[in-house]
Parts: structure tokens; C-alpha cells; sequence
């Protein structure tokens, strides 16, 4: 998936920064997708580090503070109900490590470098469930940074390593 996007980006004249700034704030690439997409396109690791990790952290605190006003609001129109109704329970599906082990459960969440956990679900999570907005947010940018990490590793290292710079894109899409 990232790859599609590179491409897709590339057909305009657009800064690497600014494609990896768009992946990384997507919900489901978030910075995962947005470090693999700097080390394809060669944007130095500090620098990708820093801009994938600030617009993956930037849409949490509106997730944790307007996200069930948003869900309610769209559940009046017939067009919006059922995918908000999916999203819930998708949500809560993913929301046991959390509900059982609470922060550390949230942390674990948000490091985990797969699609379909990291800072928009840990944020969704955390609204459904009601938990301290603020000591989430903390959690979640732990995790998150943490996450970056691992990612820089994966995206950075062991491709350069061994000589293959695709791999993580045919692991993480």
C-alpha cells in the first residue's frame, strides 16, 4: 500500500517530506507507512523520523476529545450509520489488551508497528472506553515513539543491511 501511494504521489511534483507527512497521518499506514516511504525515497532518517511522528501524534488529541461527538452526530444520517456502527465494534473487537491491562495494554497497543493498531485505534479505543484522555495521549506518544524505532530498524537498517530496500514495503503495505 505504500508503494501505491509513493507512486501515486509521485505523478505530481510533490517533496518526499510532504508525501511522508500525508502517509503518516493516514489511519491506517500512520508512521509505519510513512517511515518505509522515507527510506524508499531516500529522505534521511532524523528528519523522516521527526515529520512521520509528529503527523502520526497530530489527529490524537482531536480522536480523544471530538471523536464520540463526531460518531454521534453521523450516526443521525442513514449513510454514515453502519460504517460508524463497524468502526465501533471493530474498536472494541481490538480493545481487550486494553480494557484487561489498561495503560500498559494502551502502550503495547500503540508500539505494535501492524495495520490496524497504533494511535488512531489506541485513540478510538481510548474514547470508547472512557479512559483519562490526557494519560492516554501521553501513552499513546510513548508508544508511538517507540514504534518509530522499531520502524526506523526495519525501514532503515536491516533493508540497507542486506541489500534488498523493498522488503519492508512487502511486509508493512
Amino acid at each position: 500500500m505504500t508503494q501505491v501511494i509513493i507512486e501515486f504521489f509521485s505523478r505530481f511534483t510533490i517533496a518526499p517530506e510532504v508525501i511522508i507527512f500525508i502517509i503518516s497521518i493516514m489511519p491506517v499506514t500512520e508512521l509505519r507507512g510513512g517511515l518505509i516511504a522515507a527510506s524508499l525515497m531516500n529522505v534521511p532518517v532524523v528528519k523522516a523520523f521527526i515529520i512521520c511522528y509528529v503527523a502520526n501524534i497530530l489527529p490524537v488529541p482531536f480522536i480523544l476529545l471530538f471523536i464520540k461527538y463526531i460518531f454521534k452526530f453521523l450516526k443521525r444520517f442513514e449513510a454514515f450509520e453502519a460504517f460508524i456502527i463497524r468502526m465501533e465494534e471493530k474498536a472494541m473487537k481490538k480493545s481487550g489488551s486494553i480494557r484487561q491491562k489498561q495503560y500498559v495494554g494502551l502502550l503495547l497497543f500503540s508500539i505494535v508497528p501492524i495495520p490496524g493498531m497504533g494511535a488512531w485505534m489506541g485513540s478510538l479505543i481510548v474514547s470508547l472506553l472512557g479512559m483519562d484522555r490526557r494519560k492516554s495521549f501521553a501513552v499513546i506518544a510513548f508508544g508511538v515513539l517507540i514504534c518509530g524505532f522499531i520502524m526506523i530498524i526495519l525501514a532503515y537498517l536491516i533493508p540497507g543491511f542486506i541489500g534488498f530496500k523493498d522488503l519492508t514495503a512487502a511486509f508493512f503495505p
